[in-house]
């Protein structure tokens, strides 16, 4: 940039600027002549009716008197009559006075570099805020910059600064300084300092994202991901069902000796990933999100939102799972609560689940009853013992009578 800022360049910087920076021209001149206004006003007065024009040819800036032609004047400062306007205009045009002070070009000058200056840090903010709110629950690759209080900065393309926070990370992996990353972007957001990219590696959507870009099935739609439950660094459950009856939406998400799978836990650092049929029905469902446990029977009790499920004895173990996980994810994954037992005690644990259910309902007449009765009791008027003196004199009065 130039460090004297001339008319006669001044055109040749900002259109170098549109194209370099993506700014729309007349969007840098408007920028311009709203600057140039403000230090006028600072330096030389602070008119109302005070104009800068840049001119589109030349580049040529000036300032101008305002002020509106009418029959009869009320503000001479705001105002002017067509006798002293000239011929040309009639009451309602503008009249525009030139009053460019003599030394208006040096403070034009800085104004303009203080301009392009804030325009293209501007630009530059919009267009990483951009590039990456249409990166919004997509995948991006970058390098671990630094570590902030525990949230880990990662640099992305080798220049963008994106934050995965302490709680976005997952606890079992590990990343050292310069280590390549790949992140799912969980946020974008616009402050004073510039865009903030927030990553994550815990999402349930970077699971989704990374099937999709390892099942060409499910990148194109024929296999559809249902339902994704997860415990970051641990286990995924994932439901898929299949848009085309030719094709298993299962065996298309192993992939050939579950190679497709693979890959998606390898990126995961070793996490388990379960795929499992999706099923409309609410008791096959919660059947298949036990597996690999065999499920004997499921009962539902919709307004509760429980489901009592019974598995074989030898498979109990296996239907909770290692500190209550896969009966954890199956509940998350169907959003049934699961009360699971096992086939020699279901008789016992269903009574005693039906007990446990008569008594809430039983209870919640009663609840509501007091309720109403203090509600009730919340809503009487107050007593107005002023008036109740009067009903009282005017009975005596009439039985007087």
């Amino acid at each position: 940039m130039p460090e004297q800022m001339t008319e006669e360049n001044l055109l040749d910087v900002l259109q170098y600027i549109s194209r370099e920076r993506n700014i729309p021209f007349e969007m840098l001149i408007e920028a311009l002549e709203a600057a140039l206004l403000t230090a006028y006003k600072r330096h030389f007065g602070s008119e109302a009716n005070a104009i800068v024009s840049v001119d589109r040819q030349t580049g040529e800036y000036k300032v101008f008197h305002r002020r509106i032609v009418a029959e009869e004047i009320t503000d001479p400062k705001l105002e002017i009559t067509p006798k002293e306007a000239g011929p040309q205009y009639q009451p309602g045009d503008y009249f525009d006075e030139e009053v460019t002070p003599k030394d208006f070009g040096r403070i034009a000058a800085q104004t303009a570099k203080q301009v392009i200056v804030q325009r293209i840090r501007e630009a530059e903010r919009d267009t990483v805020y951009n590039k990456y709110a249409a990166k919004l629950n997509d995948i991006v690759t970058g390098t671990v910059q630094r570590f902030e209080q525990r949230n880990m900065y990662v640099l992305l393309d080798g220049k963008d600064e994106a934050m995965l926070p302490l709680s976005e990370q997952v606890p079992r992996e590990n990343f050292r300084i310069n280590d390549f990353i790949r992140a799912y972007v969980l946020d974008v957001r616009k402050s004073p300092k510039g865009p903030s990219v927030i990553l994550s590696r815990s999402a349930e959507g970077l699971v989704q994202r990374l099937l999709e870009f390892n099942v060409p099935e499910v990148e194109d739609g024929t296999v559809e991901i249902m339902a994704i439950a997860r415990e970051p660094g641990s286990r995924t459950k994932v439901a898929v069902r299949s848009n085309r009856t030719e094709v298993d939406p299962i065996g298309a998400c192993l992939g050939p000796k579950s190679s497709r799978i693979a890959n998606v836990s390898d990126e995961l650092r070793g996490e388990k990933i379960d795929v499992i049929k999706w099923d409309p029905d609410q008791t096959t469902l919660i059947m298949n999100a036990l597996a690999p446990a065999k499920v004997l029977s499921v009962e539902l009790f919709e307004d509760d939102g429980v489901a009592l499920v019974i598995v074989p004895d030898y498979q109990l173990s296996l239907a909770i799972g290692k500190e209550g996980q896969n009966v954890r994810l199956a509940a998350q994954m169907t959003g049934w609560r699961l009360d699971i037992t096992s086939e020699t005690e279901a008789a016992e644990a269903r009574e005693r689940y039906l007990a446990e259910r008569a008594e809430r309902q039983a209870e919640v007449p009663a609840a509501a009853e007091a309720g109403e009765a203090v509600e009730e009791g919340e809503e009487l008027p107050a007593i107005d013992e002023d008036l109740i003196r009067k009903l009282e004199e005017f009975k005596r009065e009439r039985l007087s009578e």
